[in-house]
């Protein structure tokens, strides 16, 4: 069993593995091989804070950010225009 993070920000369990990685303490998520994550989890940080989720809508929902590193052009578009950003992806 996989826990991840569910659209109202609480753990469960899940048989499935997420798909993309967050920090619940900056509130931004992104790709599980994001070279800026790992290489925080390489030096022993940011593993305690760490979260997962089944998808994208799902972070969204849950108040997370697309991380500015491993997903520029999402973030962009979410700086750019975060309320219409959050209507359009985060109601997938």
């Amino acid at each position: 069993m996989y826990k991840l993070i569910g659209p109202d920000g609480k753990e469960y369990l899940s048989e499935e593995k997420g798909t993309l990685g967050g920090n619940k303490s900056t509130k931004v998520y992104g790709r599980l091989d994001c070279p800026t994550a790992l290489r925080y989890i390489a030096k022993g940080q940011y593993v305690k804070n760490r979260v997962f989720f089944k998808d994208e809508a799902i972070a969204l929902a849950a108040g997370y950010v697309p991380c500015g590193h491993c997903m520029r052009e999402k973030y962009k578009q979410y700086l750019e225009n975060k309320e219409e950003y959050l209507k359009r992806f985060g109601n997938q």
